[in-house]
């Protein structure tokens, strides 16, 4: 970054986005409460005072709340500018490329959850190896013949899925998923992003390398005799805050379901067609991955009702993260359009067709639909559902920008109660930013406004004031629910990580150590470790922060 704030900022009316913006991007702050007209000032790097002169009112629809929109547009040199609104007073940085250091930081979290290797190049936050899954027990649940209820297997590698150590193949893809599908886009962008990883000085691009310290315990997941897919790899009960190296309870595979095998065979044909061209790092990997995406997608349409059942799991009985989904229909449409797009085999576009969305849908790891549309926008207007997910994203995009000048945080995000609820700053906030970037791309219209204002809102102009990213901004979480950052003596947790945020279902209340101090759906949101509800820290939260700001930082603009 070539600029810096250096100052601390006081402020607890004034919302604004922490990390920075582009010159030539909107720029706006929020006031809670007073009317700032005429009250505003703000300091230039140059050292002249200039007073905003366009301030907007709002009020929000459910706590009556209002607000003031001032719009600071105007400020387009590069530097730092002090902005004061009665003696509240904050920093708005204006850089050339204000997203850089958060989005490498985002990707570079997956380092440092990496699991079964120790953590070498993570500075403060090194750590040795845990959980090396290396004698992993197949669960009754997961039993075949051939790989009878305690056979013992070897299933290293991967990524802690979130505040827990386990790993979860349906989270997993939707997380490389939607990475994959960034690096698509924006190919030229990754090939130069170095996040100073083991693998960094290789042929390949970083985020690829990523990716396959995932897929290869991906590899480990498919049943060779029969093709399908164990739903994941956990223990029966969540571990303590404690360090994995300290860990001991015994691990599993459970329940090969459809949903997991589904999206297996849709990241693995995708990862087959993307890692061609890297073959030098990886050798024999894209001929593997093939072969192992078509064995799976017919076991899952041999077992198309086999969806996972966990309350049914015994000896032992598991109470980890579910990810359960009572619908394969998304799975089958993303699937069948990952293989027609490595294969061109007709079978795949034949069951595409049966089982195309009849709208977009902001991706979810519940509802990935959307990343089949993402494929076909990606294959090109000559590819053969090109123009209807065009035309339904455009629609999903034309309807979520609607409002936003009326709104209170000039955001297309935030402004309905539904807005908000468990990973809702991931998968309503990021994920629909990259559905605007996709529509910004490919239309030509600037979607890339709206944005670039739900990058503001998710850094700091929101109603908490926080910046939800862990290690940016004045105000960012300290506390996230996150067994690591608990426990490893580091004050400050891992940085880059996104928390769910605000969640009014506050289903984590009777275990949180103090009431939620607010019920307002964008106010709650708690700072403790406690509160998995609002603050936890997830795979696929991250794979949308990923997405969202290395395509921001890409833009350049």
């Amino acid at each position: 970054m070539a600029v810096a704030c250096a100052a601390v900022c006081v402020q607890a009316q004034i919302r604004y986005n922490q990390v920075g913006c582009y010159p030539g991007q909107e720029k706006m702050i929020v006031v809670e409460g007073t009317n700032p007209l005429g009250k505003v000032r703000v300091t230039t790097p140059s050292g002249k005072v200039v007073k905003p002169k366009k301030v907007r009112k709002a009020v929000s629809p459910w706590s009556g709340k209002t607000r003031y929109v001032v719009d600071l547009s105007s400020l387009a040199d590069v530097g730092c500018y002090q902005v004061s609104v009665g003696k509240e007073s904050c920093s708005l940085l204006v850089d050339e490329r204000p997203y850089s250091d958060i989005a490498k930081a985002s990707l570079r979290l997956f380092y440092l959850i990496r699991t079964g290797v120790p953590i070498t190049m993570g500075g403060e936050y090194n750590r040795p190896a845990g959980h090396p899954d290396t004698h992993v027990l197949v669960h009754p649940s997961a039993a075949s013949p051939l790989r009878p209820a305690g056979t013992i297997i070897s299933s290293p590698y991967g990524w802690y899925d979130a505040g827990d150590y386990n790993k979860y193949v349906v989270n997993s893809a939707f997380s490389i998923g939607l990475m994959l599908a960034a690096y698509e886009q924006l190919p030229d962008y990754f090939a130069g992003l170095n996040t100073n990883i083991p693998e960094s000085n290789n042929h390949t691009p970083d985020l690829l390398d990523e990716m396959m310290f995932n897929l290869q315990w991906f590899l480990t997941m498919q049943d060779p005799y029969d093709g399908g897919v164990y739903h994941k790899l956990t223990t029966p009960n969540f571990e303590a805050f404690i360090m994995p190296k300290d860990c001991k309870q015994p691990r599993f595979v459970v329940q090969k379901t459809v949903t997991a095998t589904l999206d297996f065979a849709a990241v693995m044909a995708d990862a087959a067609r993307l890692y061609e061209p890297f073959g030098q790092d990886y050798p024999g990997f894209s001929a593997q991955a093939a072969a192992m995406a078509e064995r799976a997608y017919a076991w899952a349409k041999a077992n198309p009702t086999a969806f996972y059942r966990q309350e049914q799991l015994k000896a032992p009985a598991v109470t980890t993260g579910a990810y359960g989904d009572g619908s394969a229909r998304d799975e089958f449409f993303w699937a069948a359009t990952a293989l027609y797009r490595l294969t061109g085999k007709q079978q795949y576009l034949d069951d595409v067709r049966q089982y195309q969305p009849a709208a977009f849908t902001t991706p979810t790891w519940g509802n990935v639909a959307s990343l089949g549309a993402f494929e076909w926008l990606a294959a090109g207007d000559k590819s053969a559902l090109y123009e209807p997910m065009l035309q339904q994203l455009v629609a999903y995009c034309d309807d979520a920008v609607k409002d936003v000048d009326k709104s209170c945080f000039q955001s297309p995000y935030g402004n309905k109660k539904s807005d908000f609820g468990w990973g809702c700053l991931a998968e309503f906030c990021c994920c629909q930013a990259v559905a605007l970037l996709y529509a910004d791309q490919l239309t030509g219209k600037p979607y890339r406004v709206y944005a670039f204002e739900s990058a503001d809102y998710l850094l700091g102009r929101n109603a908490t004031g926080y910046c939800y990213v862990t290690g940016f901004g004045d105000k960012s979480p300290m506390h996230p629910h996150h067994r690591i950052s608990e426990a490893d003596n580091v004050e400050k947790p891992f940085p880059g990580m996104l928390v769910g945020g605000p969640n009014p279902g506050q289903q984590d209340k009777k275990d949180m150590p103090m009431p939620y101090t607010s019920n307002e759906p964008d106010e709650s949101y708690m700072d403790v470790m406690q509160s998995y509800a609002s603050n936890e820290i997830a795979i696929n939260w991250n794979a949308s922060l990923v997405a969202f700001l290395c395509w921001l930082d890409a833009l350049r603009p």
